[in-house]
């Protein structure tokens, strides 16, 4: 059976071939004209997107085996609860800049375009590290502890698109209009090009996706080093973002222990690569793990939803 490792080129040039081909018929057809995405159009575009992620998986298990094809779907299932969790970053930065809802898809396009780019980098850069300084492991490791207990304390005060050093560097020295021109990112007016706030929005979604790619490449890499199965999970895992934003933005608030959840998931994957020279921790049971602690992190969402506790009344309050 052929290994995943002796892929040539054109396994390579095939994949972008087929995302760039979705990516045109999304952009091109079906959001030529800027609209507000409705709850029907997210859903659909969340299972063709997790549909296709799913048979690229089963095509992996069929080619390269069950180890692989665990590594993909794990690594996979990873990065789409991160990107979960990103999509509250996502809503703040629209809320911040009052970008009305028809144009967010716009800006989510490029953005993703400009994280494939940089989740490469990161990818190809990780796995280089890894073969050449050994004790790289062991840094990304305890990075993943550290992104895990950061998590933990986060609280939704501390996003602020207004302290993104990006924006502040382009507030600084772009000319921008002051209102929105459509879904435009720049303007000619008076001879001079402008920039709009929508490609502010764009910046700093952009700079806000580099610092995501800090804390799951590594958690990536730490379930496979296959540059392949790496990058294709984590691709699959962003490109299917756009729609999970417009089908969660507004039900992610009722999910209140999905950051704990997350930082869960961190930290043991950050002990998986602790361990690593120690004790081998299989694909298998990382995956079940990831998939338990979400489990328990969604039913426990759940409970508290549907058995609020009873506010306690203020000692100093009485009756009237």
């Amino acid at each position: 059976m052929m290994g995943l490792q002796t892929w040539e080129i054109w396994m390579w040039a095939a994949f972008h071939v087929v995302i760039a081909i979705m990516l045109a018929i999304d952009l091109g057809v079906f959001h030529k004209q800027a609209h507000e995405v409705s709850l029907r159009e997210a859903t659909i575009w969340s299972i063709v997107w997790i549909g296709v992620a799913l048979v690229f998986n089963a095509w992996i298990w069929f080619v390269g085996g069950v180890e692989p094809a665990l590594a993909f779907l794990t690594a996979y299932l990873v990065e789409k609860s991160l990107s979960a969790d990103n999509i509250f970053v996502f809503a703040v930065i629209f809320a911040y800049f009052g970008v009305p809802p028809k144009y967010q898809h716009r800006v989510l396009f490029w953005g993703i375009l400009g994280a494939i780019f940089t989740r490469a980098v990161f990818i190809i850069a990780g796995v280089q590290l890894l073969k050449m300084f050994k004790f790289t492991i062991y840094i990304f490791g305890a990075l993943l502890l550290y992104t895990g207990y950061r998590l933990l304390r986060r609280s939704e005060e501390e996003v602020d698109p207004g302290r993104n050093p990006v924006l502040r560097l382009a507030r600084r020295w772009l000319p921008v209009t002051e209102s929105f021109h459509g879904q435009k990112f720049v303007v000619r007016t008076e001879g001079k090009w402008l920039a709009t706030p929508l490609l502010l929005v764009l910046l700093v979604v952009e700079s806000t996706d580099v610092m995501f790619a800090v804390d799951s490449v590594p958690a990536v890499l730490a379930i496979t080093s296959d540059v392949f199965i790496a990058y294709t999970s984590n691709i699959f895992a962003i490109l299917g973002l756009r729609a999970l934003y417009f089908l969660l933005a507004g039900l992610l608030q009722r999910w209140r222990y999905l950051h704990t959840g997350l930082a869960v998931i961190l930290m043991f994957i950050g002990v998986k690569m602790l361990l690593s020279e120690v004790y081998h921790i299989p694909t298998a049971v990382s995956l079940g793990v990831v998939l338990a602690i979400l489990t328990l992190s969604a039913v426990a969402s759940w409970w508290v939803e549907r058995h609020p506790k009873p506010e306690v009344p203020h000692p100093g309050a009485s009756d009237r």
